[in-house]
């Protein structure tokens, strides 16, 4: 880069360029003339770049509390273990399959906790029997319980 570049702060997500809160270094007349004027940047003082410090550690913290939270689920999760009850067919079949919404009904009916159907991962059950189905509950952190499948 250019000596003579200036440090901004977007104000607007600018494409190819940063999202909202970014420090970036561009062309003061890039900066002067089409950035400010149009309110999608401003110059980065010691308060400004003070300020994204503060806000980028406040967002830190959140992310770690979100992640703690998802952690502690896993560990209340990982006590818990249920049956769903399907009629039989021949050969130790089922009729029907055991869909995630009915998963996400045992877990709130042992646990007081909802989830989304989506959030959980059924393998393709059509037998009786133990199956381990996993419930995503952050991008980082998912659960895995036990769930048995038993005749009618």
């Amino acid at each position: 880069m250019a000596k003579n570049n200036i440090q901004i702060m977007l104000t607007k997500n600018v494409t190819k360029l940063g999202k909202l809160g970014d420090l970036v270094r561009v062309a003061p007349g890039y900066a002067r003339n089409y950035l400010f004027p149009k309110g999608m940047a401003v110059m980065a003082t010691r308060g400004v770049i003070n300020e994204v410090e503060r806000r980028k550690e406040v967002e830190r913290q959140r992310l770690i509390a979100i992640r703690q939270e998802a952690e502690s689920k896993k560990v209340a999760l990982s006590t818990i273990g249920g049956f769903i009850i399907k009629k039989k067919a021949e050969g130790g079949s089922i009729f029907g399959t055991v869909t995630d919404r009915e998963v996400a009904q045992l877990i709130a009916a042992k646990t007081m906790m909802e989830f989304d159907s989506r959030e959980i991962t059924v393998p393709d059950i059509n037998k009786l029997g133990t199956y381990e189905v996993q419930i995503k509950l952050h991008a980082e952190v998912t659960a895995t319980i036990k769930v048995e499948v038993i005749a009618e």
